[in-house]
């Protein structure tokens, strides 16, 4: 069954290109992890403090990404983060979702 994994930041008004950049260049081993479908990085709505960004990603199933959370590619990727002092309000949210139902497009 297919999981999603998503991760949603508050970022301070003004810092959201600072934000796409970092994620821009961040080491990334995704596409080399067994099960791994697809990654995003998803702006949304602003309200009078910060934006809303969401990373996103497919799996094949729950148990690939906890495979991939316990790997030494996860620890690479979220190891040495630049000084981001006032880029975020909060910490980030995790939130994880088994996929019940898919329809998609036909060919």
């Amino acid at each position: 069954m297919t999981f999603i994994a998503m991760n949603r930041f508050r970022v301070a008004l003004g810092r959201e290109a600072e934000f796409e950049t970092i994620w821009r260049n961040r080491q990334s081993d995704l596409p080399s992890m067994p099960g791994f479908v697809v990654f995003q990085l998803l702006r949304g709505p602003s309200d009078e403090q910060a934006t809303l960004f969401v990373s996103h990603t497919i799996w094949e199933t729950r148990g690939d990404f906890e495979e991939w959370t316990r790997s030494e590619a996860f620890r690479r990727a979220h190891s040495g983060a630049p000084k981001t002092t006032g880029l975020y309000l909060g910490p980030p949210q995790f939130e994880g979702f088994e996929a019940v139902m898919e329809t998609t497009r036909s060919a």
